[in-house]
Order: C-alpha cells, then structure tokens, then sequence
C-alpha cells in the first residue's frame, strides 16, 4: 500500500461526500471526480475500484 494512493483515496472520499447529496449537475460531476480519485488510489493500492454511483449509500 503505497502513501500516494492512501492520500488519493483519502482525498476522492472526503470530495465525494461533501458533494453526493448537491442536486446540481455541477455537484453531481465533483462527486464523480471525487469516485475517480477514490478509485485511482484504490487501484494503486491493489484493491477493486469502487463500482457504484457515487452517492448512493452502498458499502463494500
């Protein structure tokens, strides 16, 4: 598990909750990138990306 993709999922978590819940398409399209990030850093660390729509309350 490398630091790097620690930090990116770490910072892709915290951009896609602070915009999951916007009803704006501007908000909607952080959130995203906010899961893009999340997954970068996922896949950097050996684990699955996350699959889902940001937002919608699923767990691993």
């Amino acid at each position: 598990m490398s630091i790097e993709g620690k930090a990116k999922e770490a910072a892709g978590f915290v951009k896609e909750e602070l915009n999951e819940h916007g009803d704006t398409p501007e908000a909607k399209k952080k959130a995203q990138e906010g899961r893009d990030l999340r997954n970068e850093g996922r896949v950097e660390d050996g684990k699955a990306p996350k699959t889902t729509e940001p937002g919608n309350g699923a767990k691993e």
